[in-house]
């Protein structure tokens, strides 16, 4: 490994090198979403439809309100995106019990099918990564990941990661 990429100098990292991990992020980026994009382009859905599938199965029953705070995005945006799950029968909202005033999103089966092909590429991605860089260098990627998010978003995150155990 060439001097100034190894780990001694990490906290000395050139401009150039900066650049270097950015260009790797965008490619990575591109890479990561390439098999699910294709996927989505046959239905004509976006990635907007695929992290509000990917929500929607890790946290079933999520409210519309959570899946908003989680995606960050308009109450607008998100609402074109979950009535086209919904009218193709990928999606289904039920009124809350305690609340009516609540939707509670869930996957149909249909819906579960799709999130798994989806996942199922990403994970054989990810899993080819992670074996080809091995065990130090995955602790090390989620450390970077979860230091470059925002503060509120590490948060959710970790809201999310500790509602799974």
């Amino acid at each position: 490994m060439a001097e100034g990429q190894s780990g001694e100098s990490l906290l000395f990292l050139t401009d150039e090198q900066l650049r270097q991990g950015i260009e790797a992020m965008f490619f990575a980026y591109r890479g990561f979403t390439a098999d699910p994009d294709r996927i989505l382009a046959t239905m004509a859905y976006g990635r907007a439809h695929h992290r509000a599938i990917h929500f929607i199965a890790r946290s079933p029953g999520t409210t519309v309100n959570n899946l908003l705070n989680i995606l960050g995005v308009t109450k607008q945006s998100l609402n074109r995106v979950l009535r086209t799950l919904i009218e193709d029968g990928l999606v289904e909202s039920r009124q809350g019990t305690t609340d009516r005033r609540e939707r509670h999103l869930h996957l149909t089966e249909a819906g579960a099918a799709l999130e798994r092909k989806l996942s199922d590429a990403q994970r054989a991605r990810m899993r080819a990564a992670y074996r080809a860089a091995g065990p130090e260098a995955v602790a090390g990627f989620r450390q970077v990941l979860e230091a470059m998010m925002d503060p509120e978003m590490r948060r959710k995150y970790h809201a999310i990661r500790e509602a799974e155990t």
